[in-house]
């Protein structure tokens, strides 16, 4: 009978230190030629360190999840209400955009009691404090740790305490019990989980950068982004727009976003989007340009649509679009021709979305069918109107909802028009909240065109 190997492990004689292979120096001390080999302890699982034990649901104290303001408002919609203790969240986005710019600011603006650690593996020290100064941060009790070594950001967590964290970023920490290389889709998934961990068990929240691959995804497995709470994914326009979105949130709505433009002072939180996604004519619309009324989380924006048509090569269509899913569009285009009798299937169709917005919101297909119809036809809208229901392919104006609170927010931006579907809009007691009603994409065409 083979005798089962004892499990090895190299322990630091100064501070008590286990590293599962020897190093010359001890990341926690950084004494050196202090590991020594001897037999690791019989169980060195998660659960037998910390010693847990199950507690009844009435014993825990609901005010240990109580969240805190993160300094920005546009951050705390996104996150649901702000910071939640014991959470962890990912943040992710292209190079540049501004993801390090937006956690410095959290660092110094957050609403936590206790201490604040940012750590950093892409710049130094002097660095961050340069960024710092340029954008007039201050905070009592924030400090900075430069470590790519997973060990010692553990260790400085656990000497520090922090009542809020931040890593930055992901794929420059490393832990030698996950391999040689940082970056890894294991290193990134192992230093996620311990890092989660080590947020839950003392009641701390962490912020995780992560940079994205040329699809426009968290680089690394699928698996890191089950392990924190929250993914947000922050996205740029082709302005100087910064919008931040929820890929997932357990304590809050993913259909919120967050709006915010980048200047010499940082990041800045947009408060009238509709300077940015609306452009104010004296005159009619151009041919081709519907005002959608869309209801993104718990507020309505107003954003403008544009179409083109123009003839396709050899009597094939193409469809251009990328603020709005081109397979949508070509949907709605299909709704058109069917129940209008307007032909789309030799054109090829280019869609845009002012100010570089990317819009996914059902109540948005009655404005780009107007605006669709608007091209091909080159028959303007009238202006001063605004425009918002689902199409099904039945050519049906189904209801969006919170239609009122669209009406209400397009009249006080100066809309005078409202274009919505037949249900609801009777039942309206204030005028501000009331719109035009239409069943079908046939009868809003006859309203808007005739």
């Amino acid at each position: 009978m083979a005798v089962k190997a004892t499990k090895i492990s190299y322990e630091c004689g100064s501070c008590g230190h286990r590293e599962p292979k020897w190093l010359g120096r001890c990341p926690a001390c950084g004494e050196w030629n202090t590991l020594k080999e001897t037999a690791a302890p019989a169980a060195e699982g998660r659960a037998a360190k910390n010693g847990k034990f199950s507690i009844p649901l009435a014993a825990v104290n609901p005010d240990e999840g109580a969240r805190n303001a993160s300094g920005s408002a546009e951050l705390d919609r996104v996150l649901g209400g702000g910071i939640m203790r014991g959470s962890s969240v990912l943040v992710g986005g292209e190079p540049g955009i501004g993801k390090s710019t937006l956690l410095l600011q959290l660092a110094a603006r957050a609403a936590v009691k206790g201490r604040v650690l940012y750590i950093s593996g892409e710049e130094s020290a002097a660095q961050i404090r340069l960024r710092a100064d340029r954008l007039g941060l201050a905070r009592e009790g924030l400090e900075l740790l430069c470590t790519g070594e997973l060990s010692e950001a553990i260790a400085a967590l656990d000497r520090v305490k922090p009542a809020l964290f931040i890593i930055d970023s992901m794929q420059t920490l490393m832990s030698s019990e996950a391999g040689a290389v940082p970056g890894t889709a294991n290193q990134v998934k192992y230093c996620s989980l311990e890092l989660s961990d080590w947020a839950r068990e003392h009641g701390s929240s962490c912020f995780l950068v992560a940079h994205v691959t040329k699809d426009g995804i968290i680089a690394g497995p699928k698996a890191a982004e089950h392990i924190v709470d929250v993914v947000l994914m922050f996205e740029q326009s082709d302005s100087d727009v910064r919008f931040l979105r929820s890929a997932k949130n357990r304590f809050g709505s993913t259909d919120e976003v967050g709006l915010f433009t980048m200047t010499e002072k940082g990041l800045l939180e947009l408060e009238d989007p509709s300077s940015i996604f609306l452009v104010r004519r004296d005159g009619a619309a151009p041919v081709g340009a519907a005002i959608a009324a869309s209801w993104e989380g718990t507020r309505c924006i107003l954003v403008e649509i544009q179409a083109l048509t123009v003839p396709g090569k050899s009597s094939l269509s193409r469809v251009f679009s990328d603020r709005i899913d081109a397979s949508r569009v070509s949907r709605i285009a299909a709704v058109l021709e069917k129940h209008v009798g307007l032909r789309f299937s030799d054109q090829d169709l280019y869609v845009n979305v002012a100010g570089g917005m990317r819009l996914s919101e059902p109540g948005i297909d009655l404005a780009l069918a107007a605006a669709l119809y608007s091209a091909r036809t080159g028959l303007a809208l009238p202006s001063g109107l605004a425009l918002a229901g689902e199409l099904s392919l039945a050519g049906e104006v189904r209801p969006a909802k919170r239609m009122r609170g669209r009406a209400r927010a397009a009249r006080a931006l100066g809309f005078g028009r409202v274009l919505g579907p037949a249900e609801g809009g009777k039942g309206a007691v204030d005028p501000a909240e009331a719109w035009h009603n239409v069943a079908s994409v046939a009868e809003a065409v006859k309203a808007l065109f005739s």
